[in-house]
C-alpha cells in the first residue's frame, strides 16, 4: 500500500504591481532559473494589467504567505484555448505543484470555460513533465530548440488538456470539478 502525500491547499490571488519584486525574486532564483525563461519587469506589469492574462500570486498554508507565482495567457481566447505560461514555486517538493496544478485546471475549465488548456515545458524539465503528464495533461509534440538559453538552444515539450478530457476526469473523481 502507497502512502498518499497529505493535501496541500493553495489559494490564487491576482498580483499586485507591489508584488512584482517577490515575483522577480522568485523568477531568478537558482533553483528556477534552468526551469524557465525570466521576464523582464516590464512584462510582468503587462501581464498584470492586460485582461487576456490572469497572473497570480500562489498562497500556502495557514497565513497568506506568498509561495510562488502563475501566470495564464489566453483568457480571453475567442478559439477557448488557456495556455499555463508559468508556475514559478519558491519551494519543490511539498506538493505545491500539483496543487497549483489542479486550481489551475479548475480555473481554465470552469471559470473560464476554456475548450483547451496547454503550456510548453522544456525538454529537460522531467520532473514538471511527469507532474503534468499525472495530472492529465497529453504530449502534443515538441518544439526544437525553441527557445535559446545560456548552454544553447532547448526544445519545448507542448503538453494539453481537452475540456472533455477534464470533464472525463471529474466524472472519474480525479477532480473536484
Amino acid at each position: 500500500m502507497t502512502a498518499t502525500a497529505p493535501t496541500v491547499h493553495v489559494r490564487l490571488r491576482p498580483t499586485m504591481l507591489s508584488d512584482l519584486d517577490f515575483v522577480l525574486g522568485v523568477e531568478r532564483d537558482p533553483g528556477n532559473l534552468p526551469s524557465i525563461t525570466p521576464w523582464e519587469r516590464t512584462q510582468h506589469e503587462g501581464a498584470v494589467r492586460f485582461p487576456d492574462f490572469r497572473h497570480f500570486i500562489v498562497e500556502a498554508g495557514a497565513g497568506t504567505q506568498a509561495a510562488g507565482f502563475v501566470i495564464l495567457q489566453g483568457c480571453r481566447s475567442p478559439h477557448r484555448a488557456v495556455e499555463l505560461k508559468r508556475i514559478v514555486l519558491q519551494r519543490k517538493g511539498e506538493g505545491l505543484g500539483r496543487a497549483c496544478v489542479r486550481r489551475l485546471k479548475q480555473l481554465a475549465f470552469r471559470d473560464l470555460h476554456a475548450h483547451r488548456f496547454w503550456l510548453d515545458v522544456k525538454a529537460g524539465n522531467v520532473r514538471a513533465q511527469t507532474l503534468y503528464a499525472s495530472e492529465g495533461f497529453v504530449v502534443e509534440g515538441t518544439l526544437r530548440e525553441a527557445v535559446r538559453g545560456e548552454g544553447g538552444y532547448e526544445s519545448l515539450v507542448v503538453m494539453a488538456m481537452l475540456e472533455a478530457e477534464y470533464a472525463q476526469r471529474v466524472a472519474a473523481g480525479l477532480e473536484a470539478g
